[in-house]
């Protein structure tokens, strides 16, 4: 009966550490964004411009034969 006691005080212990642990960091703005990493997937990546000055052969070789527009 002893280790039954044991166990409700640990596990009451560690839910109130886990509680303290949320409330700080919701105070700190962990969970503010929480609409923008669903759809991040969705939007595509902004497209580097190429530097006019650049060499046009350098840029192609970077790029790979599968990436060309």
């Amino acid at each position: 009966m002893d280790i039954l006691y044991l166990m409700i005080l640990c596990s009451v212990s560690l839910a109130a550490i886990f509680l303290v642990v949320f409330i700080v960091y919701a105070r700190k703005g962990q969970f503010e964004d929480d609409e923008s990493p669903a759809v991040r997937i969705l939007l595509d990546d902004e497209v580097k411009e190429k530097n006019e000055t650049g060499n046009k052969d350098k840029d192609e070789k970077e790029i790979g034969e599968n990436n060309k527009n």
